[in-house]
């Protein structure tokens, strides 16, 4: 955990610093593809996904380090080799699995939130699944495994290859010529992302683009096919949490409902989007027809409520990097204060989320974890181990506290302009 937390201590500002470059190089060319509610929503599902990742939330079902023990064919010795062969291994079976959660309704889940965004940018990038408590990718790691590459390898080469395919999340990077043969490039992800019929479940490799030509599921992009983003039954919210278990409780409540006790059973395991028939009449579920005619989501948001937006997104960052950057001393404070630490920052997500959504209560939740928050900071002094740093961290982050709430209450009784409209995609 606290090796993770150093990676994303380089990482994340880098990511940000990145995602706001492409804003900028976007609004300079007059083709801004980056609008900041959706921009804060992705980058928040990063925040809870990379939190979930340092707290340890989440099994494998099979170690790596057992398989390779048992199967191990060859033990091949310490060399950049390793490293190549342990990068193609995790970019086999990346494929693999994302091919799967493409094609299976209960895994569909695990990966909805990283389709939810009706752009494509950095940002959406970033948006990743905090609902995957039970790792399977090992089992797809049986080539690496037979050739004896060790965890640590793996454990090296993971975040290394998760990190590459950040970049090419972009509408700024045309066809790449012969690159487009070998690697993923923007042009290739493009149609991964699109609802487009042409485009559908096409382009899952992550690195390399060749996995897709061998296994069939390769499909250029065409110029007269405008690539339209998101998913088929949008989500409708900038809520990460939320989408993270749309996908979920859908299929809770289609088995719930399906009288054939076949068709409880079966609607985990049929191909993404099957729902019994009964239930698809009785309880039916909005669906995009025509991909180039709808309304994109949309929330009506003030310039005062944008520039709040980017000052609480720069503070829940520096919140998330206190952890990150600390996680081995809250530990020391007791792995429960690590735990606590965790959940205020999925709750912050939420209640700014809820925001964003215009949700009634927004200012209900907020007061109530900021009173929280104060009152922790009252009874122990200080925030998570704070004064070791500094005493004047706790005073600031009560300050912090204290304006967000006013700010909260203020937006959330703010009236709506009534000329803000939502996007229409024609």
């Amino acid at each position: 955990m606290e090796t993770y937390g150093k990676i994303l201590m380089i990482a994340m500002p880098l990511f940000l610093l990145l995602v706001v470059f492409e804003k900028w190089y976007g609004c300079r060319k007059g083709f801004d593809t980056v609008r900041t509610l959706d921009m804060v929503s992705s980058l928040s599902s990063g925040v809870t996904n990379s939190t979930k990742d340092v707290l340890g939330l989440s099994i494998a079902i099979i170690s790596y380090g057992w398989l390779v023990n048992q199967i191990a064919m060859v033990h091949i010795q310490a060399s950049w080799l390793l490293y190549v062969i342990a990068f193609f291994a995790l970019d086999f079976a990346g494929y693999w699995i994302h091919r799967l959660a493409h094609s299976i309704n209960f895994f569909w889940n695990n990966h909805i939130v990283h389709h939810s965004s009706e752009e494509y940018n950095l940002a959406c990038a970033l948006r990743q699944s905090i609902s995957v408590y039970v790792k399977i990718y090992v089992v797809l790691l049986i080539p690496a495994a037979l050739l004896g590459v060790p965890e640590k390898v793996i454990a090296v080469v993971a975040p290394l290859h998760l990190f590459a395919q950040f970049w090419y999340h972009t509408r700024h990077i045309g066809k790449m010529g012969f690159l487009e043969y070998i690697i993923v490039t923007p042009a290739h992800h493009r149609v991964h992302h699109a609802i487009n019929p042409e485009y559908l479940d096409k382009n899952y490799g992550q690195i390399f683009i060749f996995w897709d030509k061998m296994f069939g599921t390769y499909q250029e992009e065409q110029a007269n096919i405008p690539a339209v983003y998101g998913v088929t039954r949008p989500v409708r919210t900038w809520n990460p949490i939320k989408i993270n278990f749309m996908h979920l409780w859908l299929l809770i409540k289609d088995a719930w409902h399906a009288k054939s006790w076949k068709d409880k059973l079966r609607v985990w395991f049929m191909p993404l989007g099957w729902r019994p028939a009964d239930v698809a009449e009785q309880y039916p579920v909005y669906k995009i027809e025509d991909v180039y005619h709808f309304e994109k989501y949309d929330t009506p948001a003030s310039k005062g409520f944008h520039a709040y937006l980017w000052a609480q997104l720069i503070c829940m960052l520096l919140l998330v990097s206190y952890l990150f950057a600390n996680v081995a001393m809250i530990k020391q404070l007791g792995i429960a204060q690590l735990f606590i630490y965790g959940g205020f920052i999925f709750v912050q997500v939420y209640a700014l989320t809820e925001l964003m959504d215009r949700a009634k209560y927004a200012w209900i939740l907020e007061a109530v974890k900021n009173i929280a928050c104060v009152a922790f900071i009252a009874q122990t002094g200080e925030w998570f181990g704070s004064n070791s740093i500094s005493p004047i961290i706790a005073p600031i982050v009560i300050g912090y506290f204290v304006l967000s709430g006013i700010a909260v209450y203020y937006f959330s009784k703010t009236p709506i302009d009534p000329s803000a409209r939502l996007y229409i995609v024609e």
